[in-house]
């Protein structure tokens, strides 16, 4: 019996053996340094990319700092109204020391600047008043002013008349005012213009002006705008035609 006990022993062993050896085979064993499995829910670490293999890369120039420039004495302001308003008024003229007033008044006022505006608002108010454009006039005109130029055109339209305008050019703009009054700075400036204008009464009979022949016209108008406003833009506040 413990002949037979003994046989059956090793042949249980044997068996044991062979089986762990096959699991090992397959399986492998676990050294604590293996990776752990992917989360298919983290992305993946990005990796920093490899070089170009030709070596092709140009690098892009580094910015140097400038040198430091000495600083430039501030320029003279210019005295005389002669420098200062030159091709605009006369020195120690009237026009002038209206200028150097509203300059005080008003830091960066530019008079060639201010005339280039003048005759672009003159064209556009001349223009929407002949073609009774109020939404246009309104922005360009004082309050006072507009409600005249409004009247005006209402009494146009219940006559009946219409007026036809074709505007040539201006053909002069000279500053002939200026003055600072009650934090206004106001600015009066002689338009000599070339204008085509008829006026035609309901039945379309030309009953002023022309269809053809060039006029020349000639007004005085007046901008003002309060001194330091937010709003840059100046208003016509008065005509007067010549």
């Amino acid at each position: 019996m413990s002949e037979g006990f003994d046989i059956y022993t090793v042949i249980i062993l044997v068996l044991a053996v062979f089986i762990f050896l096959r699991l090992r085979s397959v399986l492998g064993t676990r050294t604590g340094n293996e990776r752990r499995p992917q989360d298919p829910f983290v992305g993946r670490p990005q990796t920093k990319p490899e070089p170009p293999a030709n070596d092709k890369v140009i690098p892009l120039p580094q910015r140097t700092s400038e040198p430091q420039r000495p600083a430039q004495p501030a320029e003279p302001i210019a005295e005389s109204a002669g420098d200062r308003w030159a091709g605009v008024a006369e020195p120690d003229s009237a026009v002038a020391r209206g200028l150097d007033q509203i300059a005080a008044a008003e830091r960066g006022f530019d008079a060639k600047g201010f005339l280039v505006g003048a005759k672009a608002a003159y064209e556009m108010i001349v223009t929407a008043f002949a073609a009774g454009d109020r939404k246009s006039l309104k922005p360009l005109l004082a309050r006072e002013v507009f409600d005249s130029f409004a009247q005006a055109i209402a009494d146009r339209e219940s006559r009946g008349e219409t007026v036809e305008s074709n505007f040539v050019s201006i053909e002069k703009a000279e500053i002939v005012g200026a003055e600072v009054a009650s934090k206004s700075a106001q600015v009066t400036v002689r338009f000599v213009s070339k204008l085509i204008t008829a006026t035609r009464d309901k039945t379309g009979a030309l009953i002023d002006g022309s269809a053809t022949e060039i006029a020349d016209l000639v007004d005085v108008w007046t901008f003002a705008r309060e001194v330091n406003a937010r709003d840059p833009n100046w208003r016509l506040i008065s005509t007067e035609p010549l």
